[in-house]
């Protein structure tokens, strides 16, 4: 018997199955069902071929008149070119650039449809490879122009030779074979929403026939979709709640009453309230998890500094979570110098007050990982910050009161719970981001969480100006160098970004502090920085192929520019030997370098209010909200910032990109255009989840699914509120188990 918890490999053959898994994602006939049609052909008119237009997707009911085979003259094989017509003798060529598999089946006078997008060669139209699918004999032809006449003809993405023709056919076969399909929507609420039965909704979006709306199969599809999410971060939620933290109280006259004291600038409004907020569920015996997301530069590290300096006055200790060597150096150095004296607990000249900051990555030599080791176990460090090299089991804290997670994106939920077991009792945790969410994602990715908003900037923040650099044209490319002297010469420094590493011979890399070539993968951060500068990850398809920009290739470049010429120019990538890295910033921060040429470690974190200008190089390899966190670097301090563009070639995609950055400084508006130009499957990442979290219906930019989001956790966490375990729900709670994979359920049960 099938049904939805069946492999594919009941329904097709066993390579078959594989390739879909492969290419797809798709594992059983659920996923199959999910696996919606991207367009629809409407066949009203399948012979009539006179009145078709270029550009037009179509599909024709048409009998094979001529079949001519060539060989190719630039390269091995053959071409095959075949003629179609219809029944009133007007004809359609179809070409092949292989023959191989078709030569032998589209022979004269066989009869079947062709699906594709009409196109011309010459003066006639023709179809390029289109999917086709052949009549046995003229009953069945005529059975299928019936049912064809009657209905929408759904496309897939095809994948290998499993072609949408194929597909529609293997839905079909499911549809009619699965014995019933599960509801995981209860009646109440499906009749409260006004939403379809899910069987009705699977035939509308995968067989509908020509007056039906396939959107409201599709809605029904994506409520089911946030439903599950929903009801998945509502559990969470519900298994926090049950937990105990220790409290950690205020203390007045405590080490944040020092810091207050002793703070250069006044808090935002922003900043007082959201402290407010942490300092009261940090007193609370209920572990916090909370969201503080913001605009770049809008103070975060600030808040959360003050939330951990509660956490020590309360006597516990505080882990800060950083995704690279680079950041959680500048973490350490940021709040070491924010801190003063009164990180200098326990040593002579430091406050009354005072604490210890531990620094703890994975390529510190052993001495210095030794005794930030005992600093954390002893509790002699409050503040410990880290890479992933915190989370591993050897390390220990005297009393964990508070895990503070910068850019939860870059890092699974595995990780962040990792670090949560080594409390006494379950830690609280603040997660941040710099990266503005739209609603959408805020409800589907951080669900589980309070969420808190900075969007007001601090004041001394300067404008930023964005200009796109056509570097096609040798005149603005000088320009722009000559800019970036122009801010040297004024006293201040310059970012110039590149998208790759690229490759330096030893001589370069001796007096560039231990650099590899980039295909050296032996640096501790090859795991976490390597994925953050990748050659083309932001690649777009109408992107030309090109050599992108390397480091080391534009450090030359801007050696050999006379406009340049004296200028002290460093170099920053995640391959680089972490003491090297670590000089590098130090010197860049001093002053003593005037432009640093980086790879986006830089992209979050670094703060030198002196750098005015950044030029990112071959931009349109890069994402809006990259984009916005790389410019965020300048305009830091007292003097406006400059952000330049520089891209060669964009396609009309990434040309569009840059000019939304150039147009706004707004964070959430970008980052709500973002997700609309990002493929969804992005938006909770890989270390996020399995493949259950990629969401395959909702589109998280879209204001019209924002409502359905909205709705669906409305219900989710009433239902998980009565119904914890969804014990009064087994369909539901079958839908929830597809959606995790055993290592997930692990932290679905934790909490």
């Amino acid at each position: 018997m099938l049904t939805e918890d069946s492999p594919l490999s009941k329904l097709v053959k066993k390579n078959e199955a594989e390739q879909l898994a492969r290419t797809k994602g798709l594992l059983s006939v659920a996923d199959l069902f999910e696996f919606v049609p991207r367009r629809y052909v409407r066949p009203g008119q399948l012979t009539d071929l006179s009145s078709l237009h270029v550009g037009e997707d179509v599909l024709v009911v048409a009998e094979v008149k001529k079949a001519t085979s060539r060989a190719m003259r630039n390269r091995r094989g053959k071409m095959l070119t075949v003629v179609i017509g219809d029944d009133l003798g007007h004809e359609l060529d179809v070409t092949f650039f292989s023959a191989y598999g078709h030569e032998g089946k589209l022979q004269p006078g066989v009869r079947g449809f062709f699906v594709g997008q009409i196109g011309a060669y010459g003066h006639r139209l023709q179809l390029t490879h289109p999917e086709y699918e052949l009549f046995d004999d003229d009953a069945q032809g005529e059975a299928a122009v019936e049912w064809y006449r009657t209905h929408r003809v759904p496309v897939y993405s095809t994948t290998g030779k499993m072609n949408s023709l194929r597909l529609r056919k293997l839905v079909q076969t499911a549809l009619d074979t699965v014995d019933r399909i599960r509801e995981p929507v209860p009646d109440d609420v499906r009749a409260a929403r006004g939403l379809v039965d899910r069987a009705v909704a699977l035939e509308l979006v995968h067989r509908p026939a020509v007056d039906d709306q396939p959107a409201r199969g599709l809605d029904r599809l994506k409520y089911d979709e946030a439903f599950v999410l929903q009801t998945i971060l509502a559990q969470r939620r519900k298994a926090a709640e049950s937990e105990l933290a220790t409290p950690r109280p205020p203390r007045p006259g405590g080490l944040l009453a020092a810091f207050d004291a002793r703070l250069p600038f006044e808090l935002t409004t922003g900043q007082r309230e959201i402290g407010e907020v942490l300092a009261a569920e940090l007193a609370s015996d209920r572990p916090m998890h909370r969201l503080l997301q913001g605009e770049v530069g809008s103070g975060k590290t600030v808040v959360a500094l003050r939330a951990m300096l509660a956490a020590i006055d309360a006597g516990g200790q505080a882990a800060l979570l950083a995704p690279t060597e680079v950041l959680a150096a500048q973490h350490h150095r940021s709040i070491t110098a924010m801190l003063g004296d009164l990180a200098q607990g326990g040593m002579l000249g430091g406050s009354e007050f005072g604490t210890t900051v531990a620094l703890l990555t994975g390529s510190q030599n052993a001495g210095t990982r030794r005794r930030s080791l005992l600093d954390a176990a002893s509790g002699e460090a409050g503040i410990v910050v880290g890479t992933h090299a915190l989370i591993q089991k050897h390390v220990q804290f005297a009393d964990l009161a508070l895990v503070v997670v910068d850019e939860q994106h870059r890092f699974g939920v595995e990780q962040r719970d990792a670090l949560r077991e080594k409390g006494i009792r379950p830690p609280h945790v603040l997660v941040m981001t710099a990266t503005p969410i739209p609603r959408t994602v805020a409800m589907t990715v951080f669900g589980d969480m309070e969420t808190s908003t900075l969007r007001e900037l601090p004041r001394g923040r300067s404008p930023i100006t964005t200009h796109v650099v056509d570097a096609d044209k040798p005149g603005w490319v000088d320009r722009t160098w000559q800019r970036v002297a122009e801010e040297v010469a004024k006293g201040h420094q310059a970012y110039v970004v590149c998208p790759r590493i690229g490759d330096v011979d030893d001589e370069t890399a001796l007096a560039s502090g231990g650099a590899t070539s980039s295909r050296d993968t032996s640096d501790e951060d090859a795991g976490w920085d390597a994925h953050w500068e990748g050659d083309d990850g932001d690649a777009e398809e109408d992107a030309p192929a090109r050599e992108l920009t390397g480091v080391y290739a534009m450090l030359s470049t801007l050696r050999a520019n006379p406009a340049l010429d004296g200028l002290r120019i460093g170099v920053l990538h995640g391959r680089l030997d972490p003491d090297a890295k670590d000089a590098t910033m130090r010197a860049f921060s001093d002053g003593e370098i005037d432009v640093l040429v980086a790879t986006t470690v830089i992209e979050v974190g670094v703060d030198v209010p002196n750098a005015s200008v950044m030029v990112v190089v071959d931009a349109d390899r890069f994402g809006i909200s990259q984009l916005h966190q790389l410019r965020g670097r300048v305009g830091r301090g007292a003097v406006p910032g400059l952000c330049l563009l520089m891209t060669q070639g964009a396609g009309e995609r990434a040309a569009e990109r840059l000019d939304q950055v150039a147009a706004t400084t707004d964070g959430f508006e970008l980052a709500r255009a973002d997700l609309l130009l990002r493929r969804e499957g992005d938006v909770l990442g890989a270390r996020q989840s399995g493949r259950g979290n990629s969401v395959r219906h909702l589109r998280l930019g879209r204001l019209e699914d924002e409502q359905i989001i909205a709705d669906a956790r409305e219900d989710a966490f009433a239902l998980v509120d009565a119904d914890p375990g969804l014990r009064e729900h087994p369909a539901l709670a079958a839908a929830v188990a597809m959606r995790l994979d055993e290592e997930q359920a692990v932290w679905l049960e934790r909490g």
